[in-house]
């Protein structure tokens, strides 16, 4: 039998022991809590530094060409149905949706006859400003060939089919675009005449949100029907345009929408929309 000392000893040691794993526990308790403190406070430090991120290097700037969320417009780009596409439809992607809607942008055409400048207004034609600026910065345009030239009635030099290009013309030259549609901007309504020389506009198969790529200059006062969005104005290089005009056409478009082929080739080297000035 133990003695009440041998009790009393081991009974003061079974306390101290329960002691020293109390402890034991509410140290491991504090780590623990310092633990998910220190992690959560790593946390915020990411999420504060990816919002600090995004914010640095302007996400809605990227999309807008330069401009505030509250400056931006709402665009739409229709995409052509991939089923059945021609092959005169040159696939570089959509354009972003949100597009500036302040300031303006200076297109430079360079051609092979020299270089022709217009000055775009963004609170007049965002969406198609956004769509040009988008085609231009994917190489669009480049090395295709204005393929029609009207001098009777109107007077307008066409361009921007992605598939007219290399040498000689095909039934097909005028067909192209891009893999997407959109809605027209900047209808002249009011103006008369509706397309005075100087304008540059976009053309439209006659269907209501059939603009694409194809535009034309206006190198002498046209009574076209206001349906065309007026991108902008001709700044520079309207003797080349009438330099063009001045050789002629071949008639290959008389008999449907008139004029024909220039016969002196133009071909746009490179189109460039330079970034958002004022907006």
């Amino acid at each position: 039998m133990t003695s009440t000392r041998d009790r009393q000893r081991a009974a003061a040691r079974a306390k101290l022991e329960r002691e020293m794993a109390e402890r034991a526990g509410k140290a491991r308790k504090r780590r623990q809590t310092q633990a998910i403190v220190g992690a959560a406070a790593v946390l915020v430090l990411v999420v504060a530094g990816t919002v600090w991120l995004a914010t640095s290097l302007g996400g809605d700037d990227e999309q807008t060409g330069g401009t505030t969320t509250a400056d931006a417009v709402q665009c739409a780009y229709t995409e052509v149905p991939k089923e059945g596409r021609p092959p005169q439809i040159k696939d570089v992607g959509l354009p972003p949706t949100q597009q500036a809607g302040k300031g303006s942008q200076t297109m430079t055409i360079d051609t092979n006859l020299g270089p022709i400048t217009a000055k775009i207004d963004r609170a007049a034609v965002p969406c198609t400003a956004g769509s040009f600026t988008h085609l231009a910065s994917k190489g669009f345009f480049d090395n295709t060939k204005c393929h029609r030239l009207v001098t009777e009635g109107i007077k307008v030099l066409q361009c921007g089919d992605p598939s007219a290009t290399g040498k000689g013309w095909r039934d097909t030259d005028g067909t192209g675009g891009p893999s997407y549609n959109l809605a027209e901007e900047n209808l002249p309504t009011n103006k008369r005449p509706p397309y005075p020389e100087g304008v540059i506009a976009m053309a439209n198969s006659g269907q209501p949100g059939s603009t694409g790529s194809q535009f034309f200059i206006v190198y002498g006062d046209s009574p076209l029907d206001p349906n065309y969005t007026v991108l902008g104005t001709i700044t520079g290089g309207m003797d080349v345009v009438k330099q063009v005009a001045a050789a002629g056409d071949d008639g290959a478009f008389a008999k449907q929408a008139g004029g024909g082929h220039p016969k002196k080739e133009i071909t746009m080297t490179k189109v460039t929309m330079s970034p958002v000035e004022g907006g």
